[in-house]
């Protein structure tokens, strides 16, 4: 059943139907997660023919607690969450984890406050839970989320590990696109009943002779702690096992690490989140043209298997660009970067890491190119994308580049509470009855009466292609002084059509020059 779904509500869907429980609180980006679910309690019951329990607690931090008390008496449950909100679950994740316990958190990927408050996207605030024991596991688009959302708790089930599902706060978590969602009787069959009788026995019961919480010493504690290997080495074999089974469902080729591209490719970039469908949009043209590039798109980021790394990279790879969507101040690199660094020990890749993307940061095909040139010719390492870093000089260039798109793009410019936005979704709903659609919405932290910009798209193929509309077929303004303040028809193509809502007959004769011409 094809829908059209921002990533927040898609997830929500694959997340009602595998949970008992679920602790909520509110943090942008990842609110509509837990909205969506009273919606869905009202309508339909999980897949085990029971209503979630659906609690709001007082703060992230009780949200997790309540989390942890709820699978040590027995019950699935999940959260949702980001930034700030995911550091205050950092205890009880320690807990969980080291519990074995299959509780899920999705989290839409969020700046962390630093020198300023950002509500936007990023990956600093899931790189600083990694240490926790959860396994991780990322995704690329809305569909994606749906899928892997499913996967992390069908996994967190099989392998007694509690999963952190997160996918790129804003960019992926209110894109709107087409999800397929598949038939519940399917998804009922992937459920591992046994697991699940497994794990409630070693849950909290009067009739069972189990305690949690003790207290050890360096007598065995040590030994406590290497014991569970064995649960980390087999988990990516449990994960890759349901992505088969997602694969065969929905005839997608999801794997623990995905390559794309030339078979032959001597240079490769390896990154996590929505950059990687820009990145294979690149890898689609210039192969055309007798290049040989590829990239590797990292779904289960924890447990990290240089095994199944080295499995999917091509044996002629000479050169690899890391791309993370975070800064670690003070470090020699980001942690993707050091992770592939150390993966790849042995083998004879020159292999550079760079940043992009921070705080929702715009990222183009004209970027990935510029990375891809700089592979080709002198590779930098500690380099940036999309800025222009004139003060530490790390930013790389690039010539100009754009992708053509087969789809038509319409381009939005509305203020805050105008209803545009609003009114730009009920347009992809009722175009996306008949075609595929794409809709991500630009605005500030202003919300109220600071500026937004709807970037659509809709065509008869899926359409992935997560950065702003850069040719519009139409453009549509709604406030008059924007033409005072920005650059509207720059991106509006040759033959494209200028809607102006306005009653002033004559504002074309404030209009500049060469917006005129």
């Amino acid at each position: 059943m094809k829908k059209v779904l921002d990533g927040n509500h898609a997830v929500s869907y694959a997340a009602h139907l595998l949970s008992e429980v679920e602790m909520i609180y509110p943090i942008t980006p990842s609110s509509p997660m837990a909205e969506a679910q009273d919606e869905l309690n009202i309508s339909d019951t999980n897949l085990y023919g029971d209503k979630v329990v659906i609690k709001e607690m007082e703060s992230e931090a009780g949200a997790a607690g309540a989390m942890h008390g709820s699978l040590l008496s027995g019950s699935l449950t999940t959260t949702f969450t980001s930034s700030q909100g995911l550091l205050l679950m950092i205890p009880n994740m320690y807990k969980m984890a080291g519990e074995g316990l299959p509780g899920v958190i999705h989290v839409a990927a969020r700046t962390i406050a630093t020198h300023a408050l950002s509500i936007f996207g990023d990956h600093s605030d899931i790189y600083a839970v990694r240490q926790t024991g959860f396994a991780m596991l990322s995704s690329n688009n809305p569909e994606e989320a749906y899928h892997m959302g499913l996967i992390s708790h069908l996994a967190a089930i099989d392998g007694s590990i509690p999963f952190l599902h997160f996918f790129d706060g804003f960019r992926t978590s209110h894109e709107y696109n087409v999800v397929d969602l598949i038939d519940k009787e399917q998804i009922l069959k992937l459920v591992n009943y046994n697991k699940i009788k497994e794990y409630q026995d070693r849950c909290l019961n009067l009739n069972k002779e189990i305690q949690y919480g003790l207290n050890e010493n360096e007598d065995i504690y040590f030994q406590s702690v290497e014991a569970r290997n064995k649960d980390y080495e087999k988990l990516t074999y449990i994960v890759e096992s349901y992505m088969g089974r997602i694969n065969k469902l929905c005839g997608t080729d999801y794997h623990p690490f995905t390559y794309y591209g030339s078979p032959t490719a001597k240079y490769v970039i390896i990154s996590m989140g929505s950059i990687n469908d820009t990145i294979k949009q690149v890898i689609d043209k210039e192969n055309k043209h007798g290049m040989e590039i590829g990239c590797v798109s990292v779904y289960l980021y924890r447990p990290f298997s240089p095994k199944f790394l080295k499995d999917v990279l091509p044996s002629t790879v000479e050169r690899i660009a890391v791309l993370d969507r975070t800064k670690e101040a003070g470090s020699i690199g980001e942690p993707l970067y050091l992770d592939v660094l150390s993966a790849l020990k042995d083998e004879n890749i020159n292999i550079v890491g760079g940043r992009y993307g921070l705080s929702s940061k715009n990222v183009t095909p004209q970027d990935i190119y510029g990375v891809y040139s700089m592979l080709m010719s002198t590779p930098k390492n500690n380099f940036t994308i999309g800025i222009d870093d004139d003060v530490t000089n790390t930013s790389i260039k690039s010539k100009e580049y754009s992708i053509k798109l087969d789809c038509k793009q319409i381009k939005i410019f509305g203020y805050g509470s105008d209803g545009m936005v609003s009114a730009s979704k009920d347009l992809l709903n009722i175009i996306g009855e008949d075609k595929y659609v794409q809709g991500y919405f630009e605005y500030d932290s202003k919300k109220s009466g600071g500026v937004t910009i709807s970037h659509l798209r809709y065509g008869d193929n899926k359409i992935l292609a997560p950065y702003y509309v850069e040719n519009a077929d139409i453009v549509v303004v709604t406030n008059l002084s924007y033409f005072n303040k920005y650059r509207m028809l720059d991106t509006l193509n040759k033959d494209g059509i200028l809607l102006v809502n306005t009653n002033n007959n004559s504002f074309l004769d404030d209009l500049y020059e060469d917006d005129i011409n």
